[in-house]
């Protein structure tokens, strides 16, 4: 598996093993990371840590949704959310875990719905049979 194409391009397609593997451990590392940052210094060095995985996060989303043959437009919805999220903890206007701000939760929960069936789309749907316009198909016997 060649970590430096999942994590740094937007290019081409993943099947369902790469997109999996690959986002469990950028999700574990995530989650680390973060409840590293939270213990040094709150939320929002955690925030802006979980700010800085969006970037790997997105690419291997993206070549997932090259291979589902989705436009980049529904995960650019997702991850703009997520941003927007870690910006609101960031400048102190997303509240606290215990008591978040009504802006907070308007985006949080259209948010995690939305991931939910990104998720479905992304981690369990076959991809495009055959090439498509962003490449062949990943798991294409050869």
């Amino acid at each position: 598996m060649d970590w430096g194409y999942l994590l740094n391009s937007f290019e081409g397609r993943i099947g369902r093993q790469a997109f999996w593997v690959a986002m469990i451990a950028v999700g574990a590392a995530n989650v680390l990371a973060c409840f590293v940052a939270q213990a040094i210094s709150g939320d929002r060095l955690s925030a802006i840590v979980d700010l800085a995985f969006t970037y790997p996060e997105f690419a291997i989303a993206a070549k997932r949704s090259h291979d589902r043959n989705l436009p980049l437009w529904l995960l650019a919805v997702f991850f703009i959310a997520n941003g927007v999220l870690d910006f609101l903890t960031v400048v102190g206007l997303g509240g606290t875990n215990e008591a978040p701000s009504t802006l907070s939760v308007v985006i949080a929960v259209p948010f995690t719905v939305f991931g939910i069936a990104l998720l479905v789309e992304l981690g369990f749907r076959r991809g495009t049979k055959g090439p498509n316009p962003y490449g062949p198909d990943p798991v294409a016997k050869r």
